[in-house]
């Protein structure tokens, strides 16, 4: 699941930052407090996997048959191929001379590398990284970047919104987000949603300036696609759980849990929103499912959606850096 973060611009070799020169002690305090922030995950995870009867999430996992696991992979796959598409609607609104394929396997591979390690390393560094090796400017690929993002987030706010209104999440008690406030919040997000395809269909100003680069909405049409295009990979990553949960939970309630789980990821931007997925479906369907089943389904989805593709995405990374080394060597040092 895709996560939100800014699209940020690498500064130029060479360049430095003024605040580093300041406080050069700096990047070493945020260094250890990235470490802190890990150990203190780790520890978390480690208390959560002392509790899980592991003998019988493994049981669970092993018992899938292959039919559904070649469907979850199917998709999955569907999946991947819809998101890394995001590209070319940036490519058809810059209007950049980049090849589709090559788009598709730049995209692709930022996304998987977003998955497990986070939107500012894969979405945003790998993209800016090799977009730019591929000649494109940094305010091309900001462009590019954003319209991905606003694509994936775009449905999601239209789903999350339409569940609050209209199938609203049972929550465990004392999670204070009542009825209520979710009613509320579903009003907020739909209109979230419908003032960007208005401003996208028919705003009078489209575009606007960021250090020297024109930015421009989409047209209506094209908003219209990304809505579309947002909405089918959302219903695919549902469709990956619900069958391997078994079927056994209704469609519309692994929807809710999953859109709640995927904004839990991006807020606490744990990588791959490891043990930040489990909790929220242990926390809202435990009373549903036994604690195993929901795991085993967890760590087969992990597997589909997370860990083969990323396998995949080093070789594909490592083919990639070495094609453009070989088409655009770094000059000799005199």
């Amino acid at each position: 699941m895709a996560r939100a973060e800014p699209a940020t611009v690498p500064r130029s070799a060479g360049t430095t930052d003024p605040a580093l020169a300041q406080h050069p002690w700096w990047p070493w305090v945020r260094r250890g407090l990235i470490l802190i922030f890990f150990v203190a995950v780790a520890v978390l995870l480690v208390r959560f996997g002392r509790e899980v009867e592991w003998d019988a999430v493994w049981k669970t996992v092993r018992a899938n048959p292959p039919a559904t696991l070649l469907l979850a992979a199917a998709l999955a796959a569907v999946s991947h191929a819809l998101v890394a598409s995001f590209d070319l609607l940036g490519r058809s609104v810059t209007g950049h001379s980049l090849s589709a394929p090559r788009v598709l396997s730049v995209a692709w591979v930022s996304y998987v590398f977003n998955l497990n390690l986070g939107a500012l390393v894969g979405g945003a560094g790998f993209r800016f990284r090799l977009y730019s090796r591929l000649g494109l400017d940094n305010g091309v690929i900001a462009h590019v970047y954003g319209l991905s993002v606003l694509t994936n987030w775009l449905g999601y706010l239209v789903l999350i919104g339409a569940t609050f209104l209209l199938a609203p999440i049972a929550l465990p008690p004392g999670w204070e987000f009542g009825s209520h406030g979710q009613t509320m919040a579903g009003v907020v997000l739909l209109l979230l949603a419908l003032a960007y395809l208005l401003a996208c269909g028919f705003a009078p100003g489209r575009s606007w300036q960021w250090h020297g680069h024109c930015f421009t909405l989409p047209t209506g049409r094209v908003a219209m696609v990304q809505l579309a295009m947002s909405l089918t990979n959302w219903a695919v990553i549902t469709t990956i759980l619900y069958i391997l949960l078994g079927q056994k939970i209704d469609y519309p309630v692994v929807l809710g849990v999953m859109l709640m789980a995927a904004v839990a990821g991006a807020v606490t931007h744990v990588p791959a929103g490891l043990g930040v997925l489990e909790a929220v479906f242990v926390a809202l369907l435990g009373d549903a499912m036994s604690q195993s089943s929901i795991l085993a389904a967890l760590l087969t989805y992990r597997a589909l959606v997370y860990l083969a593709p990323l396998l995949l995405a080093l070789a594909a990374y490592v083919v990639m850096e070495a094609g453009l080394r070989k088409n655009n060597p770094a000059p000799q040092r005199a």
